[in-house]
């Protein structure tokens, strides 16, 4: 279990963390979300002890600095390409693994495991950034720790990559792991993760399962197919609070009302429906909503042109 307690950071009269609070538990992936300048990075670093701040982090009770071999407890991967420009991949691992007591041979597990076993002599700074993530998350998997933190750990793979990525953190997590992840990419972030801490401006804008966050910032709404469309949009909109959009092909868009409710008025009005779904929202959606004030980098349009 992560315990995050009011959480503070400012860099001069800007803050950049503003008393966050929030729990990770085991067994789930747990996204981390945010726009560009969200505090997200700063968060991390102030988890893991790396950032001078207020509050503090307890994993299972402890803080970071307080643990005595935190590779074997936290896996953690803030940085990309942060490794020795003059060890081999293997050698950098081998390292890290002698400075906290792990055997030598868990390097070549892990490199084996991340697909890095043909490059293992090889220089990190000649990898490209796809295969410094993949030796990074190696690195976080040395000790074979119950936590891992990634910041961004799918930025610079391939879509192969960034489908393993998925299943290897959803099978950690499965076996009882706590993972907390921040990424950019929210298609599949949404295939991932179970539950979400989103942040905007360095506050806290949601904590909770990922279904509970698109239910809270979008709107689902009915897809109906029918021969009868017009008379079933007189119907509907003599509901209060429902709205009916007509679309091409006899297809009503109704919102303010469930599934249910739209086949019940139907039925008691004997009007056909060859088609009845939910569409919800997509986390996307959901998450450019409720962050919408939050963004710090608002491009506008382009206007004039060049001299």
């Amino acid at each position: 279990m992560i315990t995050a307690k009011a959480l503070h950071k400012s860099y001069g009269d800007k803050v950049a963390v503003d008393d966050l609070s929030f729990e990770v538990r085991p067994g789930m992936v747990t996204g981390f979300l945010g726009p560009n300048g969200a505090g997200k990075s700063t968060t991390m670093r102030l988890m893991l002890d790396l950032d001078h701040g207020g509050g503090e982090t307890l994993f299972d009770g402890r803080r970071f600095s307080a643990i005595r071999h935190p590779m074997r407890e936290i896996g953690a991967v803030l940085e990309a390409k942060a490794f020795h420009p003059t060890r081999s991949a293997r050698d950098h691992l081998r390292m890290l693994a002698a400075g906290s007591g792990i055997r030598a041979a868990r390097a070549d597990e892990v490199l084996e495991f991340v697909g890095l076993a043909e490059v293992k002599r090889k220089k990190p700074k000649d990898f490209s950034l796809g295969m410094a993530q993949r030796l990074g998350l190696a690195q976080a998997l040395l000790g074979d720790p119950p936590t891992l933190i990634l910041d961004e750990p799918a930025n610079g793979l391939d879509p192969h990559g960034i489908h393993w990525l998925r299943d290897v953190l959803s099978s950690l997590a499965a076996e009882g792991r706590t993972i907390f992840v921040s990424s950019h990419l929210l298609s599949e972030m949404s295939l991932m993760a179970d539950e979400l801490v989103v942040i905007g401006r360095g506050t806290m804008i949601y904590n909770g399962d990922v279904q509970g966050f698109v239910r809270q910032f979008t709107q689902s709404t009915v897809l109906v197919r029918s021969s009868q469309a017009d008379r079933l949009a007189a119907v509907l909109r003599e509901v209060d609070g429902v709205a009916v959009e007509a679309r091409p092909g006899d297809v009503l868009r109704v919102s303010g009302v469930d599934v249910d409710a739209v086949g019940e008025l139907a039925f008691h009005n004997n009007i056909m429906v060859r088609e009845l779904t939910t569409q919800t929202a997509s986390l996307e959606t959901a998450f450019i909503t409720a962050t919408a004030a939050a963004e710090e980098y608002v491009a506008h349009q382009l206007t004039g042109g060049a001299a």
